[in-house]
């Protein structure tokens, strides 16, 4: 018995877990040994390779491509159209399946609409990828990245909100007052 909703235009191929609560949505596939948790919420047209793992609640939006050797941790945001690459190098002629790089979003991080994460770069924890943003190099927890190639301009909170970070570090965020510190280039939620 299906414990999730699947669209009748969605392809899930045999041998996928799917967690209860999900929805995947239109013209959708699924493909083979991905991890899907639960309540999660997969929009139109959204490509899910093998091996693919998502967590719980994790929200992908229309036509978002997830290649194998991604993993997305609980929370995710991922933006209309953005994409996910999983080979650094590749060539028609060369077959180079087998040979993908791993890259893992976690817990609670944002990527923009059409932003592109080059493999093998991994997104910290409450990171923010602005729309169009495309990452080549690892993102540190709750920073904001924008631009091509994506370069921090800042920080961000767990709601979403940029932190301003006064001369002792500590900054507050506005909607749900919870206080971070900066320390060494780091940020964490005191």
């Amino acid at each position: 018995m299906m414990n999730y909703f699947a669209h009748e235009t969605a392809v899930i191929d045999e041998g996928c877990q799917i967690g209860e609560g999900t929805s995947i949505w239109h013209f959708s596939h699924v493909m083979s040994d991905c991890v899907i948790g639960e309540k999660c919420n997969i929009g139109q047209n959204v490509v899910v390779s093998p091996k693919v793992i998502l967590g719980k609640n994790v929200k992908i939006q229309n036509n978002v491509s997830l290649y194998t050797g991604v993993i997305c941790e609980d929370d995710v945001f991922l933006g209309p159209s953005m994409v996910f690459t999983n080979v650094s190098n590749p060539r028609s002629a060369v077959v180079r399946r087998g040979e993908y790089t791993e890259t893992i979003v976690r817990k609670g991080a944002s990527i923009g609409a059409n932003a592109t994460i080059v493999c093998g770069h991994d997104i910290g924890k409450f990171a923010f990828i602005g729309a169009g943003s495309v990452v080549t190099k690892p993102v540190a927890d709750y920073a904001l990245v924008v631009g091509n190639p994506a370069r921090q301009l800042g920080w961000m909170s767990e709601y979403g909100h940029r932190l301003e970070f006064g001369t002792e570090g500590v900054a507050e965020c506005p909607e749900s007052k919870e206080k971070y510190k900066l320390e060494n280039n780091i940020v964490f939620k005191l």
